[in-house]
């Protein structure tokens, strides 16, 4: 019995102790919210996207008036049986897509929005995805 219990135990420790980040299973098509260091299954598909981090946010402020909207790069990692883990830039500023493996990953939206002079905590960033083959 007692082994029993110690299995138990160290079971739960190795799935506590993995590579790769899950989330929640999202089906193809549908936007989904994504925080820094989260990641999505692709239902029916064999990917999991990474929201990794905000490394560049040079958007207009809302209370500010600007000769141009600026650019925020979101970058995300790709990974699934068979391929190497992929990292990709997506842009506010252009909102152009990347393409994997038959599959489109565009950026819906980049939460928060800037406000004033102040900088946005890289943990307060939410990511707007969504996939399409």
């Amino acid at each position: 019995m007692r082994y029993g219990i110690l299995l138990v135990v160290f079971g739960f420790l190795l799935t506590g102790c993995t590579d790769s980040p899950t989330g929640p299973t999202v089906p193809l098509d549908q936007a989904f919210v994504l925080a820094p260091g989260e990641a999505a299954t692709i239902e029916d598909e064999p990917i999991t996207v990474l929201f990794d981090r905000v490394s560049g946010d040079s958007r207009c402020p809302s209370d500010v008036v600007c000769v141009q909207g600026g650019d925020a790069i979101v970058n995300i990692e790709v990974t699934g049986p068979g391929f190497a883990r992929t990292a990709y830039e997506l842009h506010t500023g252009s909102m152009e897509p990347v393409r994997h493996e038959g599959l489109t990953i565009a950026l819906v939206a980049l939460f928060p929005y800037p406000f004033g002079s102040g900088t946005i905590p890289p943990e307060d960033y939410r990511a707007t995805l969504r996939v399409t083959r």
